[in-house]
């Protein structure tokens, strides 16, 4: 199957994912029941873009094309509502967090549909494990090559986005010690990881004959790199976010990283190269591990840096590209996380030392995502 072509797009316009969890109100933990909400979305005359994931304890929303940070917020304000009013009906409650504290995954079941079978006989139980919830940003590009400059570019800062967006310290009962448990279930999949390092597109369509010629891969939604290219969107989408616990962070990170492409795009700071990805993995792992108190590693000087500390000098860097595009204020309260040592892990072990039973911190999730 060829590569299909890389379509036409606004430069920087945003689109946002969500993947939210489904939970029963009589235990908080993991319910089945995309489907029937999916029914009643429908009978309601839902507008707007959910759709089922993996398994059916799961969904997923989307907005559509954002021109700026106003617009996503409004946007999700909007799917958030609609939703809630769904799952009222059904008695079940909506949250966000990267991982669901206490389920176990043995008891998920997989979604309808030829695609989530085919991955389910080719990943056996990790299709099930793979029931984490994340949160998807693209950001149009002009071209192709433009794309893949700005991939190779946004990796660079793929620890800064999971310290700000970790929100899955919590895992089969347990506090992990990561502020990002939801990664690994991402790592173990052959085909996760950092995209390949090539600037051009007819490179990449090369690239991708390659791996179509193997067998490995039949489409772009095989791979589930940090950042992939989406070409029937003309966008790049940035894949290592938990899904965090309101619709007001959420798109607080997609204005972060408008606002980093924008740098990105018009200053170019500095020119990819394949070295960049030398320190990529133990950079990742730190940001996942120990949060905004990891260690990052500058892939150009190799200066080592406390990666909250970091964050604050990027977003005081790019202030000039959040004036233009009024991300400001968004970019400012993230820095001001960063500073404080505050995100939405941390959140979730404050609330569980004040009150040490997964479900009631469940349920505190739910409010919260119902603001």
């Amino acid at each position: 199957m060829p590569l299909e072509a890389f379509s036409t797009s606004r430069a920087l316009t945003l689109g946002v994912e969500l993947e939210l969890q489904l939970v029963g109100t009589h235990d908080f933990d993991l319910v089945a029941a995309a489907p029937d909400l999916l029914r009643v979305l429908e009978q309601q005359g839902f507008v707007g873009d959910v759709k089922p994931e993996i398994t059916s304890s799961m969904i997923e929303i989307a907005t559509g094309i954002c021109e700026d940070y106003g617009d996503v917020l409004a946007q999700l304000t909007a799917l958030r509502d609609g939703l809630l009013e769904g799952a009222r009906r059904l008695d079940i409650g909506i949250c966000g967090g990267g991982a669901h504290p206490f389920q176990l995954w043995g008891e998920r079941r997989i979604t309808d549909g030829a695609r989530y079978k085919h991955l389910s006989d080719l990943y056996g139980y990790l299709a099930k494990q793979f029931t984490v919830f994340g949160q998807h940003v693209h950001i149009g590009c002009p071209g192709p090559d433009e794309a893949l400059q700005l991939l190779h570019g946004m990796s660079r800062f793929i620890p800064h986005l999971i310290a700000l967006s970790a929100s899955s310290p919590f895992v089969q009962g347990h506090d992990t010690g990561f502020d990002s448990a939801r990664l690994n279930s991402i790592f173990a999949f052959p085909l996760s990881g950092r995209a390949p390092f090539v600037l051009t597109w007819s490179d990449f369509e090369a690239y991708f004959e390659k791996m179509t010629r193997t067998g490995v891969v039949k489409s772009m939604k095989d791979f589930y790199w940090d950042i992939r290219p989406k070409p029937e969107y003309g966008t790049i989408e940035v894949r290592v976010l938990d899904t965090p616990l309101s619709v007001e962070r959420a798109a607080r990170l997609a204005a972060l990283i408008q606002t980093i492409a924008r740098w990105l795009m018009v200053d170019k700071p500095f020119t990819p190269a394949e070295d960049d990805y030398l320190v990529y993995a133990f950079n990742r792992f730190q940001a996942c591990r120990f949060g905004y108190e990891g260690v990052w590693v500058d892939p150009e000087s190799g200066e080592r840096h406390v990666l909250g500390d970091a964050i604050v000098a990027l977003v005081n860097r790019i202030g000039p590209h959040a004036a233009v595009l009024g991300t400001q204020a968004a970019c400012a309260a993230l820095a001001h996380d960063a500073a404080t040592r505050w995100n939405d892990a941390a959140w979730l072990r404050e609330q569980y030392r004040a009150d040490p039973l997964l479900p009631e911190l469940v349920r505190r999730q739910c409010l919260r995502w119902a603001a």
